[in-house]
């Protein structure tokens, strides 16, 4: 599966502001600038924020991290297992039992 928003779901911990981007100047306020709520694609830490927000999600929801990949999630069931992982904008999924992917 592939993420094609990720950047735009991660929350901001630090005061970021940009430029207008061209075409939507105001020129009233030519000289403003815009400060970001939620974070941007191309900001250095964006892609480290989206994966905090996502593993946050996933250990919440019962995921264990693993200990030597951690960008692999395990759950345990009953008697099976789903994986999760995830590398850069793409998430990878499989389970012991099919009716746990859908």
């Amino acid at each position: 599966m592939d993420v094609k928003s990720h950047f735009l779901n991660g929350f901001i911990e630090e005061e970021v502001y940009v430029h207008q981007p061209p075409g939507i100047i105001d020129f009233k306020f030519s000289n403003h600038v815009f400060k970001l709520k939620k974070e941007l694609y191309g900001l250095r830490q964006a892609l480290r924020s989206w994966y905090e927000r996502l593993s946050k999600f996933l250990v919440d929801n019962n995921y264990v991290r693993g200990k030597v990949d951690n960008i692999l999630f395990v759950k345990k069931f009953e008697n099976d297992n789903m994986l999760i992982q995830i590398y850069v904008n793409n998430i990878v999924f499989g389970a012991t039992n099919i009716s746990l992917c859908q």
